[in-house]
C-alpha cells in the first residue's frame, strides 16, 4: 500500500474516522473540523504515515475544548531546515559528520527520537533507522545536564 502522502484523498475520511473514534472514547461531542486544520492535515507529508495521523488526531481530541476540531499547527510544522541533511544525504555522510548531525538533531529534539518534533523527523529518516544509527555511533539520546539539573522534557 502506498504511503499516506501519496493518498491525500484518504486523509479526510481517516480524519473523520479517528475523530469519531477518539471523541467517543473521550466522551466529547465534536461537531465539525476547522477548514484550515483539514487543509493543513492534507498538506502535511506524514513521515510517520497513518500511525502519526492517528496519534495527532488522538492528542488533538484530548486537548480540544470546543465542538470544532482543530490541530495545533506546531505539531505539524517540523519542516526540515536546509542546514540539516535529508535521508539521502544523511546516509551518504562520512561517519563523523553523520554522528554530529544526529547529535544536533537529538539536542534540538531534547532527546526525543520519534514523533512530529523528534530527531528522526528533523533528519527525514524513519525512527527505526535513527535508533540503529544511534546505537552504531554509541550516542547518548538523553539531554545533556545543565548545572545540577536536567532540562525538563515535555510530555508530548
Amino acid at each position: 500500500m502506498p504511503p499516506l502522502r501519496e493518498r491525500k484523498e484518504d486523509i479526510p475520511v481517516l480524519v473523520e474516522y479517528f475523530i469519531a473514534r477518539y471523541a467517543t472514547k473521550a466522551g466529547k461531542k465534536l461537531r465539525g473540523i476547522n477548514r484550515a486544520t483539514l487543509e493543513r492535515l492534507m498538506a502535511y507529508t506524514w513521515p510517520g504515515n497513518i500511525r502519526e495521523l492517528q496519534n495527532v488526531i488522538e492528542r488533538s481530541v484530548i486537548v480540544c475544548e470546543t465542538e470544532n476540531f482543530t490541530v495545533d499547527e506546531s505539531w505539524l510544522s517540523h519542516k526540515l531546515d536546509t542546514a540539516e541533511p535529508s535521508i539521502g544525504t544523511l546516509l551518504k555522510l562520512p561517519a563523523p559528520q553523520e554522528k554530529k548531525a544526529i547529535e544536533a538533531a537529538l539536542a534540538d529534539a531534547q532527546g526525543r527520537v520519534s514523533g512530529p518534533s523528534g530527531a528522526a523527523a528533523r533528519l527525514g529518516v524513519p525512527p527505526s533507522t535513527l535508533d540503529s544509527k544511534i546505537r552504531a555511533h554509541k550516542i547518548n539520546k538523553q539531554p545533556v545536564q545543565v548545572g545540577n539539573r536536567t532540562p525538563r522534557m515535555s510530555k508530548w
